[in-house]
Order: C-alpha cells, then sequence, then structure tokens
C-alpha cells in the first residue's frame, strides 16, 4: 500500500464540520492510501507514449532514397523535371531493397516516396507531377508505397514512408494571399490530402518521415514552376497545418511516429551516424536534455555509400567495419538508426550494396547474437519486495522478457549487479537496456571484469558511461572503432550504477 497526503480546504467541508473546528484554521491534512498490489515503482517523467516504445524497439531501419532524382543526378530537384524523366528500365522492386536490409538485421525500412521536387512515386489525386504522367510504361506501373508496403507484410518488418512537405513542383507551394503572407490551399489541396492516401496503404506503419526543408536558397536557387524568387516558409507548424496532420494520421496510424513535425521523435543532430555517448530521450541534439520536459528520443540518419542520398554512378559501400561502428555509435548510446541505401536506376538495390548488408548481418550475429549472461548467475546488492502480480528480481534482466525488470527499493540510486560464470569467458561488450515505460532514471555506472572473480578491473574507463535509456552497449576496451579486439578473460562482470534520478529499473543485461 502506497500512502498520500492530501491537502482538503476546510471551506468544502463546512458542512460536515462544526462551528468550533471552522474557526481553528483553513486547511486539513488528511491521509489516503492507494492500493498498489504489485508495489511498481513510480515512474519518472516524462514517459514515452505506447507508439514511442515501439518506434523505439525498431532500433535499426532502412532509409531508401529513390525517385526523380536518381535519374537527373540531383540531390535536390527543381520541380521543373518532366515526368517522363523518370522511366525506370522495369518497375521498381522494394522486395529487394527490404531483404537486403533485412539480412543486415535491419527490422523495418522507410521508402522516399515523395522528395522536394513534388514528383510522387504512386498514382495520386493530388498532382499530375507522379508516376502516371510518365510516357514509361513500368512508370505507370509503379506503386513504391503499396508494393514496399506489400514486401514489409510478407517479410514481418516495419514499414513507413518519407513524405516531403516542402514541393517546388507545386503552384499552391507558398502561394501568396495578396496580405504579405501565403495562402493555405497547399495543406489542404495537396500537403495533406497526400498524407492520407499514404496512410492507406497500411495502418502498420511505424512511422511518418517529414523532411525538415522549408525553402530558402535552393527555391530560388532552382526556380520553380511558379515564381524564381525565393521563398521560405518561416512558420511550418501553422502553414502545414500540423496540429491537424498530427490528430488525423494518429487516427489513421496509431502507431506512426511522426519524425520532423509530431514532436516525437528528434534528429540526433548530424548525418554522420553517431549520437553523444550521454543521451537523454528528452530534450535535442546529441545529448538530449536530462531536464527536458517531454519524452523526445533522437533518431540518426546515416548513409551506407559515400554517395549522396541518391544513388550515384561513382559511389562506394562503406565497409562492415564502419557500418558496425555506427551501430554501436546510435543503437549503443540510446538512438535509433536509419541507414540509407539508395536504390539505382534499376529500380533495385547495387550488388555491393547488397553483398555489405549480408557482411554487416553477419558481423553484427557474431558479435552480439550470443549473449553470455544468459548461461550466468546473477546477483544484486538490493531486490524490491515482490507484488500480487509482479516480482523485481535479478534474474528478470535475463529471461528474455521485455516487459520484466529488476528494481530496487524506492530511493535507492546506487547499487550493484554481479554476473559470475563457472569457467570464464572470452567478453567483449556489456549491453545495458532500461525500462523506459516508467522514464529514463540512470546518470551514471562503471563496468568491470574480473579474471578471478576476485579482483576487479574497470573497463571502458575512457567512455562517459553516463546514461543508459532505451539500450547501452559498452565496448569493454573502450573504442567504437576496432571495437572486437581479442576481449577480457572474465569469470565475472560488475556493473555499478552509482547515481540514478529514482531507483533504476534494468530490464535486459546481456555480454557478448
Amino acid at each position: 500500500m502506497k500512502k498520500i497526503t492530501v491537502l482538503l480546504s476546510a471551506l468544502c467541508m463546512a458542512a460536515m464540520m462544526p462551528a468550533t473546528s471552522q474557526a481553528q484554521g483553513q486547511f486539513k491534512l488528511v491521509e489516503q492510501s492507494l492500493n498498489d498490489p504489485d508495489n511498481t515503482p513510480l515512474p519518472v517523467f516524462p514517459v514515452p507514449s505506447e507508439r514511442q516504445v515501439k518506434w523505439n524497439e525498431t532500433e535499426f531501419y532502412a532509409f531508401f532514397h529513390y525517385g526523380m532524382d536518381t535519374y537527373t543526378g540531383e540531390e535536390w530537384g527543381s520541380g521543373l523535371e518532366s515526368e517522363s524523366t523518370f522511366a525506370p528500365p522495369k518497375v521498381p522492386n522494394p522486395m529487394q531493397w527490404l531483404k537486403a536490409a533485412q539480412s543486415a538485421g535491419m527490422k523495418g525500412g522507410i521508402a522516399v516516396v515523395k522528395h522536394h521536387d513534388g514528383f510522387c512515386l504512386w498514382p495520386t489525386a493530388t498532382t499530375d507531377h507522379c508516376v502516371t504522367s510518365s510516357s514509361s510504361e513500368n512508370a505507370k506501373k509503379t506503386n513504391v508505397p503499396k508494393d514496399f508496403a506489400d514486401a514489409a507484410r510478407q517479410l514481418g518488418m516495419k514499414y513507413g514512408f518519407y513524405i516531403s512537405p516542402w514541393d517546388m513542383s507545386s503552384k499552391y507551394w507558398g502561394e501568396p494571399d495578396g496580405k504579405g503572407g501565403y495562402t493555405d490551399n497547399y495543406a489542404k489541396k495537396v500537403f495533406l490530402p497526400q498524407c492520407v492516401e499514404l496512410a492507406k496503404y497500411g495502418n502498420e506503419q511505424f512511422e511518418m518521415w517529414f523532411d525538415g526543408a522549408t525553402g530558402g536558397d535552393h527555391a530560388g536557387g532552382y526556380g520553380s514552376k511558379t515564381s524564381t524568387s525565393k521563398r521560405t516558409i518561416d512558420d511550418a507548424q501553422t502553414y502545414y497545418d500540423i496540429p491537424n496532420l498530427r490528430d488525423s494520421i494518429h487516427n489513421l496510424l496509431p502507431d506512426a511516429v511522426m519524425w520532423g513535425v509530431g514532436g516525437e521523435a528528434r534528429w540526433i543532430g548530424n548525418e554522420e551516424g553517431h549520437a553523444g555517448e550521454t543521451n537523454w530521450a528528452m530534450g535535442d541534439a546529441e545529448s538530449g536534455d536530462e531536464n527536458g520536459w517531454k519524452w523526445h528520443p533522437g533518431e540518426s540518419d546515416a548513409k551506407a555509400t559515400t554517395g549522396g542520398w541518391f544513388w550515384k554512378s561513382y559511389e562506394q559501400v562503406l565497409s562492415a567495419e564502419r557500418l558496425f561502428q555506427m551501430y554501436l555509435e546510435t543503437v549503443g548510446r540510446n538512438a535509433t538508426l536509419i541507414l540509407n541505401l539508395p536504390p539505382d536506376r534499376s529500380g533495385e538495390l547495387p550488388q555491393a550494396t547488397v553483398n555489405r548488408m549480408a557482411e554487416l548481418g553477419k558481423l553484427l550475429t557474431d558479435r552480439l547474437g550470443t549473449d553470455l549472461a544468459l548461461k550466468a548467475n546473477i546477483k544484486v546488492s538490493e531486490t524490491r519486495d515482490a507484488g500480487a502480480n509482479r516480482n523485481y528480481e535479478a534474474t528478470n534482466m535475463i529471461d528474455s522478457e521485455k516487459d520484466t525488470y529488476w528494481a530496487p527499493n524506492d530511493g535507492t540510486t546506487s547499487a550493484t549487479i554481479t554476473l559470475t560464470w563457472d569457467e570464464a569467458q572470452i567478453v567483449r561488450y556489456v549491453s545495458l537496456m532500461e525500462y523506459i515505460r516508467l522514464g529514463q532514471r540512470v546518470k551514471s555506472f562503471t563496468v568491470e571484469t574480473s579474471e578471478d572473480g576476485v579482483n576487479f578491473t574497470q573497463r571502458a574507463s575512457n567512455v562517459k558511461t553516463t546514461t543508459i535509456g532505451y539500450k547501452r552497449i559498452i565496448p569493454l576496451n573502450g573504442m567504437t572503432a576496432s571495437s572486437y579486439g581479442t576481449g577480457y578473460k572474465a569469470k565475472a562482470v560488475r556493473i555499478t550504477i552509482n547515481d540514478s534520478k529514482a531507483c533504476p529499473l534494468i530490464h535486459t543485461l546481456s555480454v557478448y
């Protein structure tokens, strides 16, 4: 039973109190009890929504930049391109894209279906600047959202779409209202209807991706169909009618995080594939803000190739080791990783990309696929009392269940967790996951290993072992590049939580 003290106004109780009592003061303390049979730890706010939890669980997914720019060689097109420039030699093959991503260990993908040039990769009622206006028969048969969603469902993967709010092809984008502002025709006639069209390709979508570009120098430099002057929207929230968009999309897609406009996930602050070693799921940029008022986890968008976001004939694929480093520095630092794999003009991923994704998947499996913690003995310095339907035992951290967790008592902000093996193991990584449904808590921790089970040596001492969040992976040699190494012989691994905003809640502890 948890007890709380409630302050009640004596004026509200006047009818129940004698006159002499009313004269003694304006307030009275009344003790109430709230029934908590499970002895659940109180949340540390802010906490994620259910859709944000599901989004975080996706962890690693692909970005597929494909469209008009694939055929023009541009990154940001002008909107002036002839629709017939989009002329794939065969119908694009999203199944091939997603199979390659899955082989790399990715759980889903986001397909670019409309970039800043405004060209839509599906039959749409909102514009003629789309696949059905091309003279190419293969273009007319193209419907990337439909084929992408169908392929993802067949493969058991998550999926979503990128749709640019900025549209250089639309006569309505930035249309002057004659009063120094803009009309709402673009939002009403083009952007919102396009988002609704995309939502109808499947209500399982986990993310709808909106780029932050809102005009500026590129608009002037490339021109447009209605104006050669620069057009920049300063108040995108109002211009794109974001509150209405957010409500409409969430009604249609209850699990879709709206990246870029919804306030549900943040850009990590770079396009290089790394988050801060300290990374709170609140605030902004690489490190977030411990005192942020809303749950705002980070997503890192990065390129797997040396070219642009769209395919270039000269590009090469980054090494599997470099991509593994990105994984450690994003997924392993409380962020998600969306890795761009650009299809070429054939409408498929180049074979070099396909091969590299298989190599990356093998690295992830070889290095992070066998959890030594599952066969360890585990002890903790303190365990919270069990409730009627839930316990908080140390073994919850190695039971492979995502909804169980270890917890100490209220008020405990430091603790130790020790794993031991009868025979020494070669260890290279320690992974920790907090039970984020009740908030992010841990502020400082250390990791040690012991070869004899008695004498311990701190590992990764050069790493900021501060935050954990959804997931933190610590290379014990302290390096994300060349992280694998020879490892350390250990009969014991000890994690010490030095400080936490409230009692720490760890739902998974893994050793590799």
